[in-house]
Order: structure tokens, then C-alpha cells, then sequence
């Protein structure tokens, strides 16, 4: 009997590969979890952010140039019972931060989240501080953290005698589940929906139907596509009271995306990314060079002894046109970006005339893809 379960399992496992590699081969791309092409509408994170103080710092906090921090302090001060005034306040051990955080969905009062740290005003380093307790707020003004610690830099600076050294930034740190969570944050609620509505990363009208027709064939006829961008789930019956398992099982379901021909070029770096389904028509690329010089040549004049001349110096300059024998490059039709950089590069073309090329090549007509400069 266990060996039938054993047979039975292997063959469940090979009709479960071979439907992803049909799949596959159907569509033409590897396969994606649902989870990864698009998020459950509601489940969503929140950005907090608050005004805090770092203390403990070695001398490279704010000078009296941020004057903001001193009344910060003094009203910090002021709240232990301290009553100072700003101007008697000279402190090089504070500086004024900004604290940032992301609230991730369906957090609970106690849980923690990572903080960072950034300083606001001319403090040199923030280097073994300790962030004080700094309330953080939604864009709707309410507190849903609180944040408190000895601050991370992952860098440093050292110096003597004129020379130093220094790694990554120094007005910047973080804190690690430095902030906790005081509120709950208002979700969609699962338990009592009967409805749920996926949104897709990339709105693609190939994409959503893929994912409805995978929907569809698990779980029968219960999605609606009303765009590209969302598709609405009817939660099956035998799921109504564990919607929750419903929502993991379609996250698992395997598709094959789809995405725009793309070409993305960076000028300042040189950098190409070429994406899947982008062809080129039958064309010729002509590469080459030419070099201009011009030399001075300088000549002088000198008079006859005792005629009362006088000497004199002239220029007669002679330019030189170079011209380097252009490089011709023929494609055929239906090749990719692929082959037109390999073939400029086979003639010594630089990153930056290849991005040229493929500027010209998609001003005349040839590239059918979208070419994106940053």
C-alpha cells in the first residue's frame, strides 16, 4: 500500500511539472507565482516619518548654526522639568534628525520595524549616537510608532595630522526594529469578504487574462477582468470560512507573465539593458571615424644685416582630414538587440556609440521596441 501512495505521489508531482513546462512553452516565458505579478488590493504598507534628537555624539552634532536644534533641546528640557534658555545652550553632542519608517500591513501594537535616521542640519557624523524617543506619524497626522535606539552607520571616519579616511555616509544610520508599533493599522478584513480584488504590478492586458484563466482552471469560473490593471476574485464556497487559505492557495498558482519589448540605455554610465521580444527590421549600420588635426607650422623672416628690418614671424597652418574606414554592418530581419551589439562590438564600438546606434536605429523605424534613456 505505501508503495502505491509513493507511485501515486511521483505521478502527481511529474503531471504538475509537466503543466508548468506546457505552460511555459505555451506562452513562451518562464513561469511566475501570483503572489509575485500582483498584491491582494488592501493589503498595502504605510510611510511614517518624525522629528527626533541623536545625543552622545563625540563633538560632530550641530553647531549654533542650527538654531533649531538648541530650541529643540531646550524644549526636550523643559518637558523633564529643566527650564533653560536657547541662547545659554552650546551643545556640539546633538543633532537634529528626520526618522523614516515603512509601516508594513496587518502589523500589531507591539511589533517592531526597522528605522532610518538622516540628519537635518551640519552635524559632521552621527557616529555612536543614540535617537531618542521620536513619535512617528502617517500622512494623516496620527502616531502609529515610536522610535528609540543607539543608531547603526555601517561606516566610519578617522584622522590625524592632516589626513583622514572615511567609509560610506556618516549623516545617516539606521536603527534595527528601533521603532514599536502603538496602533493598529486599518486593513481589509478578510474573515467576512466574499470578494477580493488582485492588482496587477505591471497593468498588462496579456498578463491579467493570464491570471484569470489560471484563477479559472483551479478554481472554476470566479474572476472578472474589468482592466488591465485589476482583477476581481469571487471567494469559492468551500473557502467562505478560510479566506485566508483561499487567497494562499491563489498566490501559488503559476503564470507565465507578459511585458513590453523594452530597450533601456544610460548615457552616463554606458549601461544597455535589453528586455525579452525586441526585433529589429533588415538594416545596415555604417560605424566610423573622422579625425581632424591642424598644425601650426611657424616661420621666421629675417632681414638683411644693416637694411633696417625687422624680423618677423608668420604661421602657415596645414590641416589634415583623416578619415577611418567606415565599419558596415547588415542584419537581417527579426534580429534582436542581441545581435546589433554583439556586432558593434566585434568593430571596437564603445558603449556610447552603441547607444547612439540604437537611437538611430529606432528613429528610423527599424526597432520595434520602446527605447527608454535615463
Amino acid at each position: 500500500m505505501k508503495k502505491w501512495k509513493q507511485i501515486l505521489l511521483i505521478m502527481v508531482l511529474a503531471l504538475t511539472l509537466a503543466g508548468q513546462a506546457a505552460t511555459a512553452e505555451m506562452y513562451g516565458s518562464a513561469t511566475s507565482r501570483v503572489k509575485d505579478l500582483a498584491k491582494v488590493q488592501g493589503a498595502r504598507g504605510n510611510q511614517l516619518i518624525g522629528y527626533g534628537l541623536v545625543v552622545g555624539l563625540t563633538g560632530t552634532g550641530d553647531t549654533n548654526k542650527s538654531k533649531y536644534t538648541f530650541q529643540s533641546i531646550a524644549n526636550m528640557l523643559k518637558s523633564f522639568g529643566v527650564n533653560i534658555s536657547v541662547s545659554s545652550i552650546d551643545a556640539k553632542n546633538v543633532a537634529s534628525v528626520m526618522v523614516t519608517a515603512q509601516l508594513p500591513a496587518f502589523v500589531k501594537p507591539g511589533d517592531t520595524v526597522d528605522v532610518t535616521v538622516s540628519s537635518m542640519g551640519d552635524a559632521k557624523s552621527l557616529q555612536g549616537g543614540t535617537l531618542l524617543q521620536t513619535p512617528l506619524k502617517a500622512g494623516n497626522g496620527n502616531v502609529y510608532a515610536v522610535a528609540q535606539g543607539p543608531l547603526t552607520l555601517g561606516g566610519f571616519a578617522a584622522g590625524s595630522g592632516g589626513s583622514s579616511q572615511q567609509k560610506n555616509f556618516l549623516t545617516a544610520g539606521s536603527i534595527p526594529a528601533g521603532a514599536f508599533v502603538e496602533r493598529d493599522v486599518p486593513n481589509m478584513k478578510f474573515a467576512s469578504r466574499d470578494k477580493i480584488t488582485l492588482t496587477l504590478n505591471q497593468p498588462d492586458f496579456t498578463t491579467a487574462s493570464r491570471i484569470a484563466e489560471a484563477i479559472d482552471n483551479r478554481f472554476g469560473s470566479v474572476t472578472t477582468t474589468n482592466d488591465p490593471g485589476t482583477i476581481d476574485v469571487t471567494v469559492p464556497g468551500q473557502y467562505a470560512e478560510n479566506v485566508v487559505a483561499f487567497v494562499a492557495a491563489l498566490e501559488e498558482l503559476p503564470v507565465s507573465p507578459d511585458s513590453l519589448a523594452k530597450v533601456v540605455v544610460n548615457e552616463r554610465t554606458g549601461t544597455i539593458v535589453i528586455g525579452s521580444n525586441v526585433t529589429i527590421d533588415a538594416v545596415a549600420v555604417a560605424q566610423g571615424g573622422l579625425s581632424v588635426r591642424i598644425n601650426p607650422n611657424r616661420q621666421v623672416s629675417q632681414p638683411e644685416p644693416l637694411s633696417g628690418g625687422n624680423t618677423a614671424v608668420t604661421t602657415n597652418p596645414t590641416v589634415n582630414v583623416k578619415e577611418t574606414p567606415a565599419n558596415l554592418i547588415s542584419l537581417p530581419a527579426s534580429s534582436n538587440v542581441g545581435d546589433v551589439v554583439s556586432a558593434l562590438n566585434a568593430v571596437g564600438a564603445t558603449p556610447r556609440d552603441i547607444i547612439s546606434i540604437l537611437q538611430a536605429i529606432k528613429a528610423a523605424g527599424a526597432l520595434h521596441a520602446d527605447l527608454q534613456v535615463m
